[in-house]
């Protein structure tokens, strides 16, 4: 039963292993403000996880909750429009002192562990964000709009590899 109490204590210990005060080689946008953020982002370009390799038409949605909690929707379809439509539900934390920009992500109510979503870049009108992690394992660059221009991304691309990032991970999402 000991055994059991010190394992259960040392999992739950490690559910958020970030904070905005952690060096990180990817900064935090100034202030988000939280209900300007919310509804449609269009994914322009990630570097994927194996979820969403080959993604088409990649879409993320944020509703705000009650409880200050985010309820998120991610869609897609795998390897062309008319491929199969994925869909994943993951809740977003905001996480204190960090200016609405720092975020702990949440796949299954049950689980334990909240997974870091950085804020990195958001344009003042709110047109386009970067969304990060500083582990430089996953990133996404949103717009709200389908398309983005080809000298705004490769703006982002530059800041993107000051961060540390390989670019050449990076790949884009075919919107209609």
């Amino acid at each position: 039963m000991l055994r059991a109490l010190l394992l259960l204590t040392a999992l739950l210990g490690g559910c958020v292993s970030f904070s905005p005060r952690d060096p990180s080689p990817v900064p935090l946008a100034g202030p988000v403000d939280l209900p300007r953020f919310m509804g449609d982002w269009y994914v322009i370009a990630h570097i994927p996880s194996d979820y969403d390799r080959g993604s088409h038409a990649a879409v993320e949605t944020y509703r705000l909750n009650d409880d200050g909690s985010i309820a998120t929707l991610y869609s897609n379809r795998l390897g062309g429009f008319d491929g199969e439509p994925k869909t994943m539900t993951p809740t977003m934390h905001v996480l204190d002192d960090s200016g609405n920009a720092l975020w702990g992500v949440r796949f299954f109510w049950w689980w334990p562990f909240l997974y870091e979503y950085r804020v990195a870049h958001l344009e003042t009108d709110y047109s386009a964000a970067i969304i990060a992690r500083s582990d430089l394992d996953f990133l996404w660059i949103f717009s709200r709009t389908p398309t983005m221009s080809e000298k705004q991304y490769q703006g982002y691309v530059k800041r993107i590899a000051g961060w540390g990032y390989d670019v050449n991970k990076l790949e884009k999402v075919p919107h209609r």
